[in-house]
C-alpha cells in the first residue's frame, strides 16, 4: 500500500529506511549483515550509491543516502532484489535453524504480488528528502542513536553496524561520506 512517500528527485538526498517484512529479526545473523554490507559496496562502487550514514538494526535499515549519477530507486531497487535472492539462499540452507518459520512469513507476504513467491524487504521505503541543515543533523542523530535507544550499545560509536564509527574516525563496516555539522564547527 502506498504511503505517499516517494523519491520526487532521483538524485536528491534522501533518509530512507528499508524493512524487512513481518519485522523478521534477519540482522540478528551475521551471515545476512555481510550480504547487505557487501551489496551496499557493490552499489557504492559500481551503482553511483552516495552513503552518509547508516545502520542495521534487527529487522531494518536505516541510510541517509542519495545517487552520484542515475536514479537512487533504481539502487534501492536492484540492492532489495540481489540481497533478497541471497537470503533466500541462506534461509533455505540447513544451517539457518527459523527456516521453516522464515519460509512462511516470506512466502505470506509474496502473494500479495504476481508471480512472486517470496518477499523479504517490504516495498515502502519511506524516503523522505533532506532540505535543510538542521534536517541533516536530526535524521543522523536519529540513525546513530538507534541502536543506543534499543539499548544494545551506550554510546552510538560502540554500534559496529553504524556509520557512527565514521563520524568518531573509527573503523567501520562501510565506508560513508562525511557531511559536515555545521554546530560542531
Amino acid at each position: 500500500m502506498a504511503t505517499g512517500y516517494k523519491i520526487a528527485e532521483p538524485d536528491g538526498l534522501y533518509f530512507i529506511t528499508f524493512q524487512i517484512v513481518g519485522w523478521v529479526d534477519i540482522f540478528t545473523r551475521q551471515i545476512y549483515r555481510d550480504i547487505a554490507v557487501d551489496s551496499f559496496r557493490y552499489c557504492q562502487n559500481n551503482k553511483g550509491l552516495m552513503l552518509y550514514a547508516f545502520v542495521f538494526m534487527s529487522n531494518h535499515i536505516h541510510l541517509m543516502a542519495q545517487a552520484k549519477s542515475g536514479d537512487l530507486s533504481d539502487i534501492i531497487r536492484d540492492f532489495k532484489n540481489h540481497t533478497s535472492k541471497d537470503f533466500l539462499k541462506i534461509m533455505k540452507d540447513n544451517t539457518e535453524s527459523r527456516r521453516d518459520w522464515m519460509k512462511i512469513v516470506f512466502e505470506y507476504h509474496g502473494k500479495f504480488k504476481n508471480k512472486q513467491q517470496h518477499q523479504i524487504w517490504t516495498h515502502e521505503n519511506h524516503p523522505e528528502q533532506i532540505y535543510s541543515q538542521k534536517f541533516i543533523e536530526q535524521k543522523i542523530d536519529y540513525i546513530h542513536y538507534n541502536p543506543v535507544r534499543a539499548g544494545i550499545v551506550s554510546k552510538p560509536e560502540d554500534y559496529l553496524y553504524s556509520s557512527a564509527r565514521n563520524y568518531a574516525n573509527l573503523d567501520s563496516v562501510l565506508d560513508i561520506i562525511k557531511l559536515d555539522f555545521l554546530w560542531m564547527s
